[in-house]
């Protein structure tokens, strides 16, 4: 993971509940907010969800922000298994003519 952060699209399988994902970044939040302090990580996180496309988006801005993202991802990792998600890096691109998202594969 990059040191500057970055936006990660989980994606879930059809057997993964999505109220055990929800519960799994809640941990993730509640445990960079001992090690960051609450307000670092509400300036450094941010998520959205998608139960219909079974999908969450994580923004990661700062260390506090890659700590909820990489602490979520061991959740699931513990809790589903590798195989229960995919996670991709949404790289923007930063040039004049386009914003559009540039998806980069990020692991399982």
């Amino acid at each position: 993971m990059r040191a500057d952060g970055g936006i990660y699209r989980f994606r879930l399988h059809a057997d993964v509940p999505m109220a055990e994902v929800r519960e799994s970044l809640k941990l993730a939040v509640l445990a960079a907010e001992g090690l960051h302090g609450a307000a670092q990580v509400r300036l450094d996180f941010a998520y959205c969800a998608d139960d219909e496309k079974r999908a969450l988006v994580l923004e990661a801005r700062g260390e506090a922000g890659i700590a909820v993202v990489r602490m979520f991802t061991g959740f699931l990792s513990q809790q589903i298994g590798e195989t229960g998600f995919r996670v991709e890096r949404v790289a923007l691109r930063r040039d004049a003519e386009s914003a559009a998202p540039v998806h980069v594969s990020q692991g399982a």
